[in-house]
């Protein structure tokens, strides 16, 4: 979630009486937990230091935490058993030799490193606090992060050495939480009205930040650095051989704001576009990165008049692309009683087309239909139009259910699979599968204005986290990837699990069955890669074969579970033969949770991997680091 200011003009509606109620409870509630804190407060050693801006500020900040130890409880939220590989692991400390692998790696696979990001709660992620303001909980997406790395090398004789490794982001938030071992963010998205806005405030008097850096989302590389990333701040630099995380990343200064997740090269000039979203305004800032990543060579407000939740950015050879559609945080919401952040299913929705260093008045916006998108297959021009292929949803999974209340009722009801009576519409889908995400086509002809809209694959399955060719990004593409929800299985645990993969042939046709009354014609082919029975996997990657002569030459890699076995497996799938059984199965030693995106990284590892497993030595050929690394399906 986006990080904010505490300036906040609130503006509410003289028909919403929630607001007066819920300040009278604020401050009645305020008045109560200070009696608590007065005690602490005598407890306090008071002394006069030479340095007095220091004690005032070490004091307050004694006071605060006092304040908070006395007034807030946090409770654990605890994970089912059908929600397991939710859970969080241990770090290594030092990564492991894998050699227990099914099949074979191709000797053409590229050198290089799988990685992958997401959520290992430790500090507060599987809380929710009680006061006397009420309660507060973590979102599901919540959770400081965890790299988990792969790393194929190929010795001189030709084998293949494959070595796994796993550390936590050490953002600051982290680090503090860790030194006290122990949560100490408020929990300040979800819940009563009252007890978020009390943790949004106690956040920034302690720690100058509304919510901890997760660093959990994804991983993506410009100019030869790596990079973790969540959305509500900062992004940090990470060494991808040790993982070692370095510090944050704010473009020598120039970038004072949260950064999107899935930021894009340009192509032909690999500038790296970035976006970044806030609570107050400027509520969405578009930044053009230089190649080298040492300066920002564009900055542009895009003057939106609300806080739009909007989670990637698109790229083509000349535009950049925003969707802004109605999912938004809004502070005066909050404050009248409402949801800080909130899906509103009537309201407006629209794509921005952006030359690359263009400002709001250069904009060109198409109104759509509503939808909720977080994720894009690609963005290019065909034409005059604009093509933008995505995942589109009409309700949003963010932030989960009114005020945090009965959540595995409400998950498992929205992931549960009803037929509908018109498969294949993009818009006659029953209530219960609104928040279905689905492979979905907008095309804007930004000559005559005009827009088309289509379903691309119809309504038999869910799929998310799409993938593509990186080298596509941009320009025309023929396929894309994407993992494909497992609807039982979710609804069974309230969590989101993915049961297998799907390719998409954009240019053909699908063949395969027989139109019903009430589908659409025109749906391109999709082929489907299955686990298998209680397997679901996470951060699927796209692999490129080096001087591949066709788009799809390559392999599709992912990480995957049996929750029968408490297994986990990395796969490698041949694009080319996608249904067909992975060409490779490796082992791991150790349990992998389920997270977000992955990527891979083609590259020579340098030395430094000999250091982590020595025995690797004899296995591995001295050379240096390749000059040029880039990371895809980022």
């Amino acid at each position: 979630m986006a990080s904010s200011r505490l300036a906040v003009p609130l503006h509410c509606s003289v028909q919403r009486p929630s607001f007066s109620r819920n300040f009278d409870h604020f401050k009645a509630s305020l008045s109560s937990a200070f009696k608590p804190l007065l005690r602490q407060i005598q407890q306090l050693p008071l002394r006069v230091e030479v340095d007095v801006s220091k004690a005032v500020k070490n004091t307050s900040v004694k006071l605060l935490d006092a304040f908070v130890d006395s007034v807030f409880e946090f409770v654990d939220q605890p994970l089912l058993p059908s929600q397991s590989n939710f859970a969080p692991v241990d770090e290594l400390k030092e990564a492991v030799r894998v050699t227990n692998i099914q099949g074979e790696i191709p000797d053409v696979f590229p050198e290089g490193v799988y990685i992958r990001n997401g959520p290992n709660p430790i500090f507060g992620a599987l809380t929710s606090t009680i006061s006397m303001f009420g309660r507060s909980n973590h979102i599901w997406v919540e959770g400081e992060g965890m790299l988990h790395a792969l790393y194929f090398s190929k010795g001189l004789d030709g084998s293949w050495a494959v070595v796994y490794n796993n550390r936590p982001v050490e953002t600051e938030t982290f680090k503090l939480e860790k030194q006290r071992n122990k949560p100490l963010f408020l929990p300040a998205i979800e819940g009563d009205s009252p007890a978020v806005l009390s943790a949004y405030l106690l956040n920034m008097l302690r720690f100058g930040k509304i919510n901890k850096q997760i660093s959990n989302t994804n991983v993506f590389e410009h100019a030869g650095e790596f990079y973790s990333i969540a959305e509500n701040h900062e992004p940090q630099e990470i060494n991808i051989v040790t993982l070692e995380t370095l510090h944050d990343w704010d473009v020598n200064g120039a970038w004072n704001r949260p950064f999107s997740s899935h930021p894009k090269k340009a192509p032909g000039t690999g500038e790296l576009v970035i976006m970044g979203i806030n609570a107050t305004k400027p509520f969405v800032e578009v930044g053009v990165i230089s190649a080298d990543g040492k300066k920002l060579l564009h900055r542009a407000d895009l003057k939106l008049n609300r806080c739009s939740l909007c989670h990637e950015i698109g790229v083509t050879e000349r535009y950049n692309v925003f969707m802004d559609h109605p999912l938004s945080i809004d502070l005066n919401r909050l404050v009248c009683g409402g949801q800080l952040v909130k899906y509103e299913k009537e309201g407006d929705a629209r794509i921005g087309i952006m030359p690359r260093y263009g400002d709001e008045d250069s904009i060109q916006w198409f109104k759509v239909k509503p939808n909720c998108t977080f994720h894009l297959f690609n963005c290019f021009e065909n034409g005059d139009e604009v093509v933008i292929w995505g995942c589109r949803a009409l309700d949003s999974l963010i932030p989960g259910p009114d005020q945090g209340k009965n959540k595995f009722d409400w998950f498992s009801e929205k992931f549960r699979s009803v037929k509908s009576t018109a498969e294949g519409s993009a818009d006659a889908v029953p209530e219960e599968q609104l928040v279905f995400p689905r492979p979905y086509e907008w095309r804007m002809n930004m000559r005559t204005g005009d827009i088309k809209e289509r379903n691309l694959a119809g309504t038999e399955f869910p799929m998310d986290f799409p993938l593509i060719n990186g080298d596509f990004t941009g320009v025309k593409n023929k396929y894309g990837y994407c993992q494909v929800r497992d609807c039982i299985a979710s609804s069974a645990s309230g969590m989101a699990k993915y049961g297998g993969l799907a390719k998409l042939y954009f240019e053909e046709q699908n063949t395969g069955f027989s139109l019903g009354e009430n589908q659409e014609k025109g749906l391109i082919k999709v082929e489907y890669h299955m686990f298998g029975k209680n397997t679901f996997g996470t951060g699927a990657a796209f692999v490129p074969k080096e001087g591949g002569a066709e788009e799809d030459d390559g392999w599709v890699i992912t990480f995957a579970h049996n929750e029968d076995t408490n297994i986990s497996q990395v796969l490698v799938i041949e694009a080319k033969n996608f249904s067909s059984e992975p060409v490779a199965k490796i082992t791991l030693p150790f349990r992998v949770p389920y997270g977000f995106h992955g990527a891979f990284a083609p590259m020579q590892l340098p030395n430094e991997t000999m250091r982590i497993v020595p025995s690797l030595n004899p296995k591995i050929s001295e050379r240096p680091l390749a000059s040029a690394v880039r990371p895809q399906g980022v």
